[in-house]
């Protein structure tokens, strides 16, 4: 379907490219010509997977925590330096974790509220004002989940995650005018690293509840987050794609 060299001489910047979902987008950008750029808050997450992925083409990382403005200001001069302008923003860093609302903290609702959130606010303000406003171009994909019914069992990613989906709206309508593309690809449950926080009870039974009955893999997320940023998706903004394998159309989430 992609065209070799589709993004040939394009500049990307995946948030969270470190591993799971990111790493595979970051992996198909590279794969299709153009260079990436992948932050994280980890160095040695970033160190490792700079070094895998330059198998595939020229990758760069920076250990950024985009609930810094400060972080992503200095990694914005960086690529400015080394590459002159970016064309491709992939939000995908985030993070949450389950509970019921009643037992949420003050704490942990402000940390997924200010990294799901907060987070991709200030990575798309701040490229957009560094690059795509003054290029008069670029694209912006945002990760978000499935919150189509809600997210019950983990409100507070779903109440940042419903304001990245509106967001995404109201910047593709003001952001028309410099010809920068906003949308967002909705994941549903995904068999990546991700995972790998949650209980083991709470996974049990899952993919019975999706009417694909299986979770997606990284990669099925990956190919559409590529489509929305290339040529073929040119008059497509301010849309939300959803991948979950009609979750959000059936099913249960995970057990309350």
């Amino acid at each position: 379907m992609f065209q070799e060299n589709l993004f040939q001489g394009q500049v990307a910047l995946v948030t969270g490219g470190g591993s799971g979902i990111g790493y595979a987008i970051a992996e198909q950008l590279l794969k299709l010509g153009a260079s990436v750029y992948i932050a994280s808050r980890k160095e040695e997450r970033i160190r490792q997977s700079v070094e895998a992925l330059r198998a595939w083409g020229a990758c760069d990382g920076a250990v950024c925590d985009i609930r810094q403005r400060e972080d992503l200001q200095k990694l914005a001069a960086h690529i400015q330096e080394r590459q002159g302008r970016l064309d491709i923003l992939v939000n995908n860093a985030g993070g949450q974790f389950p509970s019921p609302a009643e037992d949420i903290s003050e704490k942990g609702w402000q940390a997924v509220i200010n990294n799901n959130l907060h987070g991709t606010w200030n990575a798309t303000q701040t490229m957009a004002q560094t690059f795509f406003i003054p290029q008069k171009s670029g694209c912006i994909v945002n990760i978000i989940v499935n919150i189509y019914r809600g997210v019950p069992g983990m409100a507070h990613t779903g109440a940042a995650r419903a304001g990245v989906d509106n967001l995404t709206k109201s910047l593709a309508v003001e952001w028309s005018k410099y010809h920068i593309r906003v949308n967002a690809v909705a994941p549903g449950i995904i068999q990546s690293s991700g995972l790998d926080n949650y209980p083991p009870a709470l996974l049990q039974g899952l993919a019975d509840k999706i009417p694909a009955k299986r979770l997606g893999s990284v990669q099925e997320v990956a190919w559409p987050v590529v489509f929305l940023a290339s040529p073929m998706a040119a008059y497509i903004t301010g849309e939300t794609l959803y991948v979950d394998g009609g979750s959000k159309l059936w099913g249960d989430f995970f057990p309350l």
